[in-house]
């Protein structure tokens, strides 16, 4: 049998590429043929699904001082996971941030070398930001912004929150008090009229610009193009060439819940599976309730317990895979 192994991260215990080797190895033990295909959503793990980094350049963090941010260029296409210069988890989580003044500039930096040297396609990835500064500390750091009108910008984004809604929505998690996201929220509406004059894009309406705290909106202002986290990768991936070549795909993640099916790689995953015709399960480090029924699936909690599941998680994939390929594909 032939089975395709597209699985996201189990954030905080195993990597995409590691839980889909699990899966490849319990395949192997029973005779199955096996592609391993780590697969993510835009956000964090994305650039490890999409080849892995090569490349590290300083850059500024988002308060200023200098990071070591990884990012990747290859074949004239970049990948920029935006986290990794202009993160939270950069400065230790909200208590360390400053949300008025964290800023998207490390971002910027990045993109402007992946110009330098000569990227015709770059790709962005949103989440996991300190900042909620409407993109323009990452515009300010792009030398020559108009040298984009030349390149594939694309924009790896998995919500729909307007442009101004990022303060609100998003800046409380990065530490901002009440009265902050108030002054954000005005400083993010006269950021967009300021787009609008200088480069005659009116963010204020576009699903999504809100994204990172309004970093999407700013890449849109340059000619950037929104698109679904899971959807840019499966392209990126030619996941659907795969899904068609599978007598079975595995999928997993770490949680399974209602958000699995609402642009994660699960419910992408499922659904790719539907339209071609082809039977689908999924290892997963525990499932809510609400979805019982909804995929095929094992639960590494509910069948090892979850000392085991979070101490040998690897083993877990693997004997949760085999228990999968054991059963009815029906």
């Amino acid at each position: 049998m032939r089975v395709l192994a597209a699985v996201d991260k189990f954030k905080g215990t195993a990597t995409a590429a590691q839980a889909a080797a699990a899966i490849g190895h319990a395949c192997w033990e029973l005779g199955h043929d096996c592609v391993e295909l780590p697969v993510a959503d835009g956000g964090e793990g994305t650039l490890e699904a999409l080849g892995g980094p090569n490349r590290v350049s300083t850059v500024t963090g988002p308060l200023g001082d200098a990071v070591q941010a990884q990012w990747r260029l290859h074949r004239g296409t970049a990948v920029i996971e935006m986290a990794r210069a202009s993160g939270l988890t950069l400065l230790g989580g909200a208590a360390g941030n400053d949300a008025m003044a964290a800023s998207t500039t490390g971002t910027g930096e990045l993109i402007d070398q992946a110009l330098d040297l000569g990227a015709k396609k770059i790709v962005v990835c949103l989440g996991g930001s300190a900042t909620t500064d409407g993109g323009l500390g990452c515009i300010r750091a792009i030398t020559s912004p108009h040298r984009l009108r030349a390149v594939r910008l694309l924009v790896a984004c998995d919500v729909q929150t307007l442009f101004a809604d990022a303060a609100p929505v998003f800046a409380p998690q990065k530490g901002a008090t009440p009265a902050q996201v108030d002054m954000l929220r005005g400083r993010l509406e006269r950021l967009a009229q300021m787009y609008q004059q200088q480069y005659g894009v009116d963010v204020r309406a576009i699903p999504g610009t809100g994204a990172a705290g309004g970093l999407a909106g700013g890449l849109v202002a340059l000619g950037g193009r929104l698109l679904p986290g899971f959807d840019l990768v499966a392209d990126e991936l030619d996941l659907h060439d795969h899904v068609l070549a599978a007598d079975l795909v595995i999928t997993g993640e770490g949680y399974l819940d209602e958000q699995s099916f609402e642009g994660k790689v699960v419910g992408g995953v499922q659904a790719m599976c539907a339209e071609a015709g082809r039977p689908v399960a999924a290892v997963v480090g525990e499932s809510a309730p609400e979805v019982h029924g909804r995929i095929r699936h094992r639960s590494l909690v509910a069948e090892f317990g979850r000392d085991r599941a979070f101490n040998e998680p690897l083993w877990c994939i693997e004997h949760a895979a085999a228990a999968l390929l054991a059963e009815p594909m029906g």
